[in-house]
């Protein structure tokens, strides 16, 4: 699998407080996910962070829902960003926990990044489209 370099990959932006949540849970789980740990560690630390209600409401970020083509098998999915527990992929829910996962957190719509899967196979994500995680009550 070819090193993916930080310097090639997009501008990502995050929420300061879902960064936080995001390293505690990477780390928790770094001796049994190490690649997905790693990858999501380098994100957090290279992202552009915001209070919740600065943040761009075409990020996405933890609840949102992205759209988004693997270029590499001209796929096209429609899927909801979530933490481990709420994670179902029946229900079109997938987790940060996943290479999939950690690859689209803190993008934006047009933004492309070269990224493996579970298998180490790199695959060209494009965000379409993202719509915001509902507002909790």
């Amino acid at each position: 699998m070819k090193t993916i370099d930080a310097a090639e990959r997009p501008p990502i932006h995050m929420i300061e407080d879902e960064a936080d949540k995001l390293a505690e849970l990477a780390v928790a789980v770094k001796e049994r996910l190490p690649l997905v740990s790693q990858l999501l560690l380098e994100e957090i630390t290279r992202a552009t962070t915001y209070n919740k209600t600065e943040i761009p409401n075409d990020v996405v970020t933890m609840g949102a829902t992205v759209e988004f083509v693997d270029e590499v098998r001209d796929v096209r999915h429609v899927l909801q960003l979530v933490y481990p527990a709420q994670a179902d992929i029946s229900q079109g829910r997938i987790s940060i926990l996943t290479p999939v996962g950690a690859g689209l957190i803190g993008l934006r719509p047009g933004q492309s990044i070269m990224w493996p899967d579970q298998r180490g196979e790199e695959h060209r994500l494009t965000v379409a489209r993202v719509t915001p995680a509902k507002s909790e009550p």
